[in-house]
């Protein structure tokens, strides 16, 4: 299960750093807001790049986005092979992206906290990670939807919801369910 999730969510993440970006774009040309160059930054930072004033290495923010994408993507391909599929499951997502971003940004010296931002701001960017969320999710749920259902679906028709009295799937199973 663990290869399949990797290799779908690295996929996935991909897929929903295009669509961010495209959304990004249309965003832009609508709103005036100018390009940002946070990926460029943290990337720089982390990596003990020169950094320069202004403008960064389109280079360094492609790499950056796609990068971060593609390796948070990785979550919901595993999210996805477990089961957790859908709607929510994307939403939850959402979170974990978002986090991403705050934690490299705050980290590294290069953001501040959301709640310092002009509300506009935090709004732009909650949009753009859901939309990253959402494509990713739509393909990593896709992708594992071809393996089956996954162990937590498994163990959700034994009885759906959460009771005290369904115990756990069985070790074989879940093995199985995780091949």
């Amino acid at each position: 299960m663990l290869k399949r999730a990797v290799w779908q969510g690295l996929a996935a993440g991909l897929a929903g750093a295009a669509v961010m970006t495209a959304a990004e774009k249309v965003e832009q040309r609508v709103t005036g807001r100018p390009d940002s160059y946070v990926p460029a930054r943290v990337l720089a930072r982390l990596a003990n790049l020169p950094e320069s004033r202004g403008q960064q290495p389109r280079w360094q923010n492609l790499a950056m986005h796609y990068g971060q994408g593609a390796l948070v993507g990785v979550l919901r391909g595993v999210m996805a092979q477990a089961g957790l599929r859908g709607p929510l499951a994307s939403g939850m997502f959402t979170v974990l992206r978002l986090s991403n971003d705050q934690i490299l940004e705050n980290a590294t010296g290069v953001g501040a906290p959301p709640q310092t931002w002009p509300r506009r701001e935090l709004v732009i960017d909650v949009l753009h990670k859901s939309i990253y969320a959402f494509a990713a999710g739509a393909v990593a749920d896709a992708l594992a939807a071809r393996d089956g259902a996954g162990p937590g679906q498994r163990h959700a028709a034994l009885r759906p919801g959460r009771h005290s009295d369904v115990g756990p799937l069985s070790r074989g199973a879940a093995r199985a369910a995780a091949r």
